[in-house]
């Protein structure tokens, strides 16, 4: 670990191709900043918890808050998330603990266990793990010390990955939520925080992972942004106005597929008539608001256009299977759905328990007089719960013929991937039960009769 003090040009990439603005400027610029962004984001009294990294930026932050939170009331404290990732991980939660003694800040120290996981660095790993905590956090609003300079940075990185509108907007300034994620310092460039520290002798420490440019943003921090603010004196400020102009047309694009929705999409899904019907670019543009609704993150370019093709064209008796994240996009009886993917295989043994949980959902079991399975039938077998494996049969009255279970789950108008993780109910080796479909004859209770009510209930469509 390296603790610095009066912000040292080593500690800003572009400070040596700016000119940092005066001392008292700069602490004015910063109050200026934050007290604006408290009073328009923040109600009086409302709890108030700095992302404290121990980097300058959030030290920064966490100076400035703790010194307006007696002008805007607070209740002010700090998130520090040990990630373990670098050999001073424990001296610099020990330093940011100090620094919120020093200002009476109560501070949340977590730590990270992380593993190396097939297809995703561990860097990865830790910056979304970190955001979990930060957004579990039982606070109204975590504030974070981006800047300018981060803004700029990030509105290259998705212009390098192709971007829409969604992703050019990069990082809102405050995000909705509880907690509300807050971004006060976003106007700001890195100088003016650095000379912000050097005018009230901070201290801070440094990753020495920041100064890797095997990363991307690194990368274009230390060698691309320097280039560019040397060549343009606007910069950051012209790229996090563009940032803005995305946004806005983000919320358009937003408020249009909302438009298009209407009548289109409802709890069972997405119509695929009606995405047909619209011009291209609307129809993507609602696919991917869809997409996003649903809690999946945008696919790109090429999927989205890949998946259209699928939704839009397929037969209606086609069976779709589309994988995004931890989730699968189907379609049934003309409706896209998000759900999740096939359920793993299952076979259990029921002892009497009130509920099994199984793999996808729970299935209850009541006691009942008169109606549902007989408890005596159960009683002298066993009792077995798993899916279906294809060619049942079940005979639901004495007024009908025997059906497949696969055409009955058809008739009910139960999507494919529901049926697969439906359980069924077997006495021995005869089927005694399919869940919302009905009880076999043979197996019914008779008036009078104590049975047993079953009800599947299916967990959420989809992961998150």
């Amino acid at each position: 670990m390296r603790c610095s003090r009066r912000a040292r040009t080593s500690c800003s990439a572009m400070a040596s191709s700016r000119n940092s603005p005066p001392a008292d400027q700069a602490v004015a610029a910063v109050n200026a900043v934050l007290a604006a962004a408290l009073i328009e984001h923040v109600n009086p009294g409302a709890s108030l918890a700095i992302a404290l990294s121990g980097g300058i930026d959030s030290i920064v932050l966490l100076d400035a808050a703790a010194a307006l939170a007696t002008r805007h009331p607070v209740n002010l404290s700090a998130i520090h998330v040990h990630h373990g990732l670098s050999p001073n991980a424990d001296r610099w939660a020990d330093f940011c603990a100090a620094q919120c003694t020093a200002r009476s800040v109560p501070l949340a120290t977590h730590r990270l266990r992380l593993s190396r996981e097939r297809g995703s660095s561990l860097e990865a790993q830790a910056r979304s793990a970190r955001y979990e905590r930060l957004l579990a956090a039982d606070v109204d609003v975590v504030a974070l010390a981006h800047h300018a300079d981060d803004q700029a940075e990030t509105v290259l990185l998705q212009l390098l990955r192709g971007a829409g509108p969604q992703g050019l907007a990069a990082m809102p300034a405050f995000r909705p939520g509880h907690p509300a994620l807050l971004r006060p310092l976003l106007e700001l460039p890195r100088e003016a925080l650095a000379a912000y520290a050097a005018a009230r002798a901070l201290n801070w420490i440094e990753d020495e992972s920041n100064a890797d440019r095997r990363h991307a943003r690194n990368f274009i921090r230390h060698e691309i942004a320097p280039v560019l603010a040397a060549r343009f004196p606007g910069y950051p400020a012209t790229l996090v106005r563009a940032a803005r102009h995305q946004a806005h047309m983000a919320v358009l694009a937003d408020a249009l597929a909302s438009l298009d929705a209407v009548g289109a999409v409802d709890e069972t899904g997405l119509s695929r008539d009606h995405l047909a019907a619209l011009p291209p670019a609307r129809a993507r543009n609602l696919l991917r608001w869809f997409l996003r609704e649903e809690g999946l993150r945008p696919p790109s370019e090429a999927r989205l256009s890949d998946m259209m093709r699928q939704l839009v064209s397929a037969g209606d008796d086609a069976r779709i299977r589309i994988a995004q994240d931890s989730a699968e996009i189907g379609a049934h009886r003309g409706r896209i759905a998000v759900h999740a993917p096939a359920a793993p295989s299952f076979e259990c043994v029921w002892h009497g328990e009130s509920e099994v949980s199984l793999p996808r959902g729970v299935l209850a079991f009541e006691r009942a007089r008169g109606g549902g399975l007989a408890a005596a039938k159960l009683e002298r077998t066993q009792v077995t719960l798993r899916p279906r494996r294809g060619g049942e049969r079940i005979r639901l009255a004495a007024n009908r013929p025997t059906h497949t279970v696969k055409k009955l789950l058809q008739d009910a108008h139960v999507p494919p991937w529901e049926r697969e993780g439906l359980p069924l109910i077997w006495s021995d080796d005869e089927l005694a039960a399919v869940p919302g479909i009905g009880v076999a004859l043979a197996f019914q209770a008779a008036p009078d009769e104590p049975g047993w009510r079953v009800e599947w209930r299916p967990a959420t469509r989809h992961p998150g």
